[in-house]
């Protein structure tokens, strides 16, 4: 196995890797977390402030 070629296996099993991670905090955070805390944000609570008083 050349340098390249294991290289190559090797980014691939980092991505794998990064991909289960992810998925994992995705999990984790979904049964965490209640959507509407996911969803809510400051600025969306200022932008609708302001638009209340034009």
């Amino acid at each position: 196995m050349d340098v390249w070629t294991f290289l190559e296996v090797a980014a691939w099993a980092l991505s794998a890797l990064f991909a289960v991670l992810i998925i994992a905090d995705w999990i984790r955070i979904d049964s965490t977390y209640d959507e509407d805390v996911l969803t809510s944000s400051r600025e969306g609570e200022i932008e609708a402030l302001t638009e209340e008083h034009r």
